[in-house]
């Protein structure tokens, strides 16, 4: 990464939560990437409520989401040309978006595995007039990984430090970690840990009309039910040894309502689903990486006050948002997808096989050329 030019990419993201898409335009000509440009673009009540019905399709029905594929590209595309707006870029500029596109079901541990990501390629090439890069997963998942996570080969190349032991954490929908060792023989590793804010903004909705707990104000507000926090932390993920990854097929309301009695409050409930993803972390960290001197958090998580809190009392170690290490956390994921672009186009790998579990480095994605 170094050259007198700019080398401009976008980087596109709509996590679990599917609370809006994050967009950021980096500069990979330097040696340390130089984020230019944000934009968080809301998604629309009509399709983002598609997207959150197509979650119920069954797998051998997928194929009939070809218009929900062409609709969601298309507001990829807008919020994509409202970035350039905002800049003094042009559409020719910018060397290739890469699209995580939107996940409708993620399964890595059933026989075929596979996950999908909707948003239609071709689609957003015409409308845009840019090359996109998109279907990340897949090339890791046939070398036998799990798909994800994905960004902690980004985390690595921006966040490392060779003096200190670094945990990155990234809490979206589901809630993930990267362990940064300091010595750098020693391979990075991370996986899922489960739910990040997944199941807060799933009670907020269900029974507040709420898309989340604005600050952690409810979770505050109640008072955990300690034996039914420790009945969620008994599940079977929780066991399991790295690597993993899940997502809002395995952690949803119908999963939670199986554990509740009647007559429960619900900040009651709000609060133990807090210390649920808190504790989950923070047990994840001190089993699996048990030297970490350093805590950072990104993603949407970082904005419920509440878990930050109880993060911080669970450990030793400081917690700070990444914005101390020089990248706002609410576009690390945004980022890490315009990074990977970068490494497709460059024909570099860009999964970590000690993250995924996959059997080899292999490059990310696949390249829809826009045809002039």
């Amino acid at each position: 990464m170094s050259s007198s030019q700019p080398e401009l990419y976008i980087g596109l993201m709509s996590g679990t939560s599917m609370d809006g898409i994050d967009v950021a335009l980096v500069d990979f000509s330097t040696l340390q990437p130089r984020l230019i440009q944000t934009l968080s673009h809301a998604w629309p009540d009509d399709i983002q409520q598609a997207l959150i019905d197509a979650r119920d399709i069954p797998d051998a029905e997928l194929s009939s989401l070809t218009s929900l594929d062409t609709i969601t590209a298309e507001t990829f595309s807008e919020a994509c040309l409202k970035l350039l707006a905002n800049t003094s870029y042009q559409a020719q500029d910018i060397i290739a978006i890469g699209n995580h596109g939107q996940t409708i079901r993620h399964r890595p541990d059933i026989k075929n595995p596979f996950s999908l990501q909707i948003g239609n390629a071709q689609k957003m090439t015409e409308l845009t007039g840019i090359d996109v890069i998109s279907d990340f997963r897949t090339a890791d998942i046939k070398t036998g990984g799990q798909g994800a996570p994905l960004a902690p080969a980004f985390h690595q190349a921006v966040f490392h430090n060779n003096k200190l032991d670094r945990v990155i954490v990234n809490i979206g929908g589901i809630s993930n970690i990267t362990v940064l060792p300091k010595d750098k023989n020693k391979a990075v590793t991370g996986f899922d840990c489960g739910p990040g804010n997944t199941l807060m903004d799933a009670w907020m909705s269900q029974y507040k009309q709420q898309k989340y707990d604005a600050g952690g104000e409810l979770a505050s507000s109640g008072k955990t039910d300690a034996r039914l926090l420790a009945t969620l932390l008994m599940d079977a993920f929780f066991q399991l040894s790295p690597p993993k990854s899940t997502g809002f097929e395995y952690f949803n309301l119908e999963w939670l309502n199986k554990h509740i009695d009647k007559g429960f409050d619900h900040a009651d409930i709000q609060s133990t689903l807090c210390d649920l993803t808190a504790t989950s972390i923070i047990r994840a960290i001190n089993q699996y990486a048990p030297d970490t001197e350093e805590i950072y958090i990104c993603g949407g998580g970082v904005h419920n006050k509440e878990l930050m809190r109880r993060l911080q009392a669970l450990t030793k170690c400081s917690v700070a948002t990444t914005e101390i290490l020089g990248v706002h956390p609410d576009w690390v994921e945004a980022m890490a997808f315009a990074w990977l672009a970068y490494q497709n186009i460059h024909q570099q790998t860009g999964n970590l096989p000690s993250v995924t579990g996959a059997n080899k480095p292999v490059v990310l994605g696949t390249l829809t050329s826009h045809s002039i």
